[in-house]
């Protein structure tokens, strides 16, 4: 790849109301990544964020059909072709939204093989908070996927919030996550996340998801 070439961030955003929390959300880690990409390398950093809601009838035609639109086909491919993706969903019956697990049901199970991923989700409590590792970190395991320890999930309590002695602030974890994900698309180790070679793979190596576990800290 030649150094000039832009480094691509995509953001993928489930959320369905206009403002949302789940796409201030998606554009906040968007920035922590982009702020340090830039200050730790030379290259340019390209940051998309993609809009589910926009694409949800595209995505049902698809389902039923197994024809893309352009639309949907173009934002499959920079999902895939991203140098690091960020993924968030609004919490809906203690997962993540149907619209959020349509849209990654379309991509192939190993399009995102070695990917650098952080999962993020927004609700109304943080009881919901788990559903970062019962439900978003087996899905992107299952996709080959890289996600990164710092999961984010932000409750409606959060926003404003600055934590405490014990607690981490929102704003805390999403510069954490956001470091992480840029260390991981720099191709360097995250604590547990590394992308070098394995033994048997020529490509990016995808660390078990019991390892990930082990090493994860839950946010």
């Amino acid at each position: 790849m030649f150094a000039t070439t832009p480094l691509r961030i995509v953001a993928v955003s489930a959320g369905l109301s206009q403002p949302s929390s789940t796409r201030l959300l998606a554009d906040r880690l968007a920035d922590a990544t982009r702020e340090r990409l830039a200050a730790e390398q030379d290259r340019t950093v390209d940051v998309r964020v993609i809009e589910l809601r926009d694409l949800a009838v595209d995505i049902a035609n698809h389902l039923v059909s197994g024809f893309p639109s352009a639309t949907l086909r173009e934002a499959i491919d920079a999902v895939t072709e991203a140098d690091g993706l960020i993924a968030v969903t609004p919490v809906f019956t203690a997962s993540y939204s149907g619209l959020f697990k349509s849209f990654f049901d379309l991509i192939d199970n190993t399009a995102l093989t070695g990917k650098p991923v952080v999962i993020a989700a927004t609700g109304g409590t943080a009881r919901h908070s788990l559903v970062l590792e019962h439900a978003l970190r087996p899905l992107f395991a299952y996709l080959r996927a890289v996600t990164v320890p710092t999961s984010v999930y932000a409750a409606s309590e959060d926003w404003g919030s600055s934590g405490d002695e014990y607690t981490e602030g929102l704003p805390s974890r999403i510069r954490r996550a956001g470091g992480e994900l840029a260390s991981a698309v720099l191709g360097r180790t995250v604590s547990g996340a590394s992308r070098a070679p394995g033994l048997d793979e020529g490509e990016d190596a995808v660390i078990p998801f019991e390892q990930q576990l082990a090493d994860l800290r839950l946010d």
